[in-house]
């Protein structure tokens, strides 16, 4: 696990963030052309009109919020918890004590798996943290030694 220092994502995460926003924003560029091609007589050009301001509020998106967020993430695994601060306009920090995780896993969307990133669920019982768009090798390290360590701690209550 790592040391007491905040680990940051690849450059590029935010590539696979403006791939997800970019299909997103292509289907509302369909939704736009759609409703401009077939208008329904007397309504003129308002629904495509309408259509565009979150298709420009997207595009906008887009090429913001990657580099938004990957400026503002950073985790760090020590050997008793999981640290996670994230946030685009409202950061979030989690903090997850290893002796609380349940389960472990590490999941990946196509987008992630074409870049070769992967995702760690930390499951609690009280939810789940999210250590995202990472290398598929560090994910699979850093899953790989939660369980070796939540093991460990099973095995000592186990045995005390």
């Amino acid at each position: 696990m790592s040391g007491q220092e905040y680990s940051t994502l690849v450059p590029r995460c935010k590539t696979v963030q403006r791939v997800k926003y970019l299909v997103v924003d292509l289907i509302l560029l369909a939704l736009v052309w759609v409703s401009w091609t077939f208008r329904i007589p007397g309504l003129d050009e308002w629904p495509a009109i309408v259509l565009c301001i979150p298709l420009l509020a997207m595009v906008a998106v887009t090429l913001v919020f990657p580099g938004i967020y990957h400026r503002h993430y950073r985790y760090m695994v020590t050997s008793d918890k999981v640290d996670v601060r994230r946030g685009v306009i409202f950061l979030r920090h989690t903090v997850v004590p290893i002796e609380r995780i349940h389960q472990v896993n590490v999941t990946g969307g196509p987008f992630s798996r074409m870049f070769g990133l992967a995702r760690v669920e930390v499951t609690t019982a009280g939810g789940t943290a999210h250590l995202e768009y990472l290398e598929r090798d560090v994910a699979d390290g850093i899953a790989e030694e939660l369980n070796r360590t939540v093991d460990a701690i099973l095995r000592a209550r186990k045995h005390a």
